[in-house]
């Protein structure tokens, strides 16, 4: 390999001009700050339950206050990085010089997240611009599905005109669902040949789709195309009890496979009497059984939803891993999540345009951004516990287990990797000096079924450091989170890659249920890695952390957090107005400019911020909607969660999204846009601020008619909130699936209920 100081870099890191969006910033800090400082003034002033109105609006304004600052931080110096795919010849002579890569899929149920969805994955991975002996795809299945399987197996056949298509004709997206969707292909613009060519392999997929949906509803006949050995595994599978199952679909050389990658399935071994650790457990049998059948000093994961949408994102991603002087400042390469198909005006709020664009960005100005989950390439050395080399006892590690042939030595190894022989010479490979270029290769795939089978296997991971020093981070349902953040703590930094078009597209939920589930799942999870045993408050003590990359941490992981001044705010102004108490300065006093310029210009700052990535007003509104609903419902529920398992009265759990299988028709078709509701419990405190709200503009709308605007301010803050809530007001007249239970409509309204008659008899 040439040496990077005689070629070109690879990337360049560029900084994001903010300092008008920092100035504005630091305004509203200001103006903050000076609202309390007027309110601890005025507080001595009042008795009653007018003192304890306003103490409470100064509590959750200290909160706001406290979250405005932390972002600050987050935002404060963000950068981009450009990276120069087409130097990257200079850099290797050939392609046997590149590094290889391990690419993970993980899929977890063949119902919620639907085979046809695994599959064009899969092939547009098996797709990608980059030597397919240099690369090997993994898909973990933790259902262990024949249907999963079987799809894999059929989608394999078609791999090998698919793949050889693409890469004759450059196919700009590899997909070939969503190729296929774009009939532009097949205009008659293009030469006869490739027209007879692109309805040939247009053909095929529409066979493979037919297949695959034959076998999800359960009338496929598997005996026709499926080994009957396989069939035989198969058929004796039971759900969360099964052995470890490894199976060898394609292997990149042998006959007819020349020109498409190895295409191995996993099926982990689960016991009913084992913890499983959901993803990250996967993740952590996946590094292991790739590491005895392929061992690539890098790996990627995509979820199973996400397909490659860039055919060159791998030389992207390796303009990172080798552009810069210190391989510490890439330990992993994150790709932002983008989604395809996205809803118009984004209704749901999950589609995190501005996240990325703002925090995303800041993070990657400090240590590096989060590990989001998916689209991520990490090195394997960095993920096996190995830090940086250029730290004091960094390169000490990498040489630490060189000699094998030390027993004391490998007694250690086995106390942190466990006992597979050919695994710890695998991780010996790795971390050595030139770990990166992958020097442990087997004979054939074949010869490592074996050792695959061993470490698949539910009880390897026992009395070693696997999910706590080793791998992916146990203890969180956002595994990602927590395992980016060991890896900053070690020293590591990360970056950002934004190529365009985007590396990778994904699916966000498009219903209100699932969006709802998704964001209380975000919500423990990353709660659950500010109170564990990694927080970002003892690593930035204890470890390597930096001191605003702690915060900036901490941005996110209070989340579920900010729940309760949020509920406490959304409350305040109806029992206000209820009992004729207010917590806000008379509309008719100078002082009220304070509470007006604050609304005003906060909203302002969002919107600006929407507008310099070209969103509109519409999807702001809805954003800003559906960050309340979030609050005060799905962040709630998170906090309920991880307080009872910090009192050891439940445990958290996974929760897997359902995916959109790109071909939704009926109900599932009309309910993309609109709110959806069912009998969860998620829905009952946005019913319940609703109602309340509306009773306090009742009572309200007397008072304003008679004159007395002394509560005209909170008025408009209860407006506010029923705006902010209004899909649940059409909930109300609403039925079927498109209008509120009416067991929640009649628990919302017995609260509700209970609150105003307090409120009327406490005035």
């Amino acid at each position: 390999m040439a040496s990077q100081n005689s070629s070109p870099p690879l990337q360049q890191r560029l900084k994001v001009d903010r300092k008008f969006m920092n100035a504005f910033s630091l305004l509203l800090l200001l103006l903050l700050l000076s609202f309390m400082s007027y309110r601890l003034a005025t507080l001595p002033t009042l008795e009653g339950l007018e003192y304890w109105f306003w103490a409470l609006a100064l509590a959750c304004e200290t909160c706001f206050t406290w979250l405005w600052l932390l972002s600050i931080n987050g935002n404060w110096n963000p950068v981009l990085f450009k990276t120069y795919p087409e130097r990257l010849p200079l850099r290797f002579k050939s392609e046997l010089e590149l590094p290889a890569i391990d690419v993970f899929v993980t899929t977890a149920d063949p119902f919620m997240e639907p085979p046809i969805i695994v599959i064009n994955t899969v092939l547009s991975i098996l797709a990608v611009d980059y030597p397919t002996s240099k690369f090997a795809v993994y898909v973990s299945d933790d259902a262990c599905s024949i249907i999963t399987f079987y799809s894999l197996s059929m989608a394999s056949e078609f791999a090998r005109t698919w793949v050889p298509f693409c890469k004759k004709h450059n196919v700009s997206v590899r997909a070939p669902f969503m190729y296929f969707s774009d009939n532009t292909a097949a205009s008659d613009s293009f030469s006869p040949e490739f027209l007879s060519e692109w309805k040939m392999v247009k053909s095929q997929y529409e066979e493979l789709c037919r297949r695959v949906s034959e076998a999800v509803s359960g009338s496929c006949k598997y005996h026709q195309y499926m080994r009957s050995e396989d069939l035989a595994f198969f058929s004796r599978i039971e759900r969360g009890d099964h052995p470890s199952v490894v199976k060898v679909i394609v292997e990149n050389g042998e006959k007819g496979s020349e020109g498409v990658g190895h295409l191995i399935y996993i099926g982990r071994e689960k016991r009913r009497k084992h913890r499983h650790h959901f993803k990250a457990g996967a993740m952590n049998t996946l590094f292991r059984v790739s590491g005895v059948m392929t061992n690539a000093p890098f790996t990627m994961n995509v979820d199973c939803d996400m397909f490659v949408n860039n055919p060159r994102c791998f030389y992207e991603a390796l303009c990172l891993l080798f552009g810069f002087e210190s391989e510490r400042d890439a330990g992993f390469v994150q790709f932002p999540q983008v989604f395809y198909g996205g809803l118009k005006d984004d209704p749901f709020g999950n589609q995190l345009k501005v996240l990325y664009h703002t925090l995303g960005r800041g993070f990657a100005g400090l240590q590096g951004m989060l590990y989001s989950g998916t689209g991520c390439f990490h090195r394997r050395k960095a993920i096996y516990g190995a830090q940086p080399p250029e730290l004091p006892n960094g390169k000490g590690q990498l040489t630490k287990y060189m000699n094998g042939s030390d027993e004391a030595k490998m007694e250690e190894l086995e106390s942190i990797f466990g006992h597979s022989e050919e695994f710890l010479k695998s991780v010996v490979c790795i971390l050595s000096e030139d770990g990166y270029l992958g020097s442990y290769n087997p004979v054939s795939l074949a010869s490592t079924l074996e050792a695959a089978h061993e470490v698949a296997r539910c009880t390897y991971e026992n009395h070693t450091q696997w999910g706590d020093k080793v791998g992916l981070v146990y203890g969180s349902t956002t595994e990602d989170v927590l395992s980016g953040l060991r890896l900053h703590s070690m020293g590591w930094k990360s970056a950002s890659c934004t190529p365009e078009p985007p590396g990778f597209l994904g699916c966000a939920p498009s219903s209100g249920p699932e969006s709802l589930t998704q964001s209380k799942r975000w919500a423990t999870g990353i709660l659950e890695v500010l109170v564990g045993s990694h927080s970002p408050l003892l690593a930035v003590v204890t470890k390597k952390l930096q001191f605003r990359q702690c915060w900036a941490y901490i941005t996110i992981t209070v989340w579920a957090l900010c729940s309760l001044p949020e509920l406490c705010y959304a409350t305040l102004p109806a029992i206000c107005i209820l009992t004729g108490r207010s917590f806000l300065p008379k509309v008719t006093q100078s002082d009220a400019l304070f509470p007006i310029s604050l609304f005003i210009l906060f909203n302002l700052y969002s919107i600006i911020e929407y507008w310099q990535i070209k969103l509109s007003l519409r999807e702001w509104w809805n954003n800003q909607r559906m960050a309340r609903i979030n609050c005060t419902s799905a962040w709630l529920f998170g906090l309920f969660d991880v307080i009872l398992k910090l009192l050891h009265l439940s445990e958290t759990v996974f929760v897997v999204t359902p995916k959109d299988d790109h071909g939704s028709s009926g109900d599932e078709a009309k309910d993309r846009g609109r709110l959806t509701f069912d009998s969860s419990l998620l829905f009952l405190p946005p019913t319940t601020l609703l109602l309340l709200n509306l009773a306090a503009l009742g009572a309200g709308i007397p008072m304003l008619t008679s004159g007395d605007i002394s509560l005209v301010g909170e008025m408009v803050c209860s407006a506010w909130v029923v705006a902010s809530f209004f899909p649940f007001a059409k909930g109300l007249v609403r039925k079927g699936r498109y209008g509120l239970p009416w067991s929640t409509i009649f628990k919302s309204g017995v609260i509700a209920s209970f609150i105003v008659h307090v409120c009327r008899y406490i005035a």
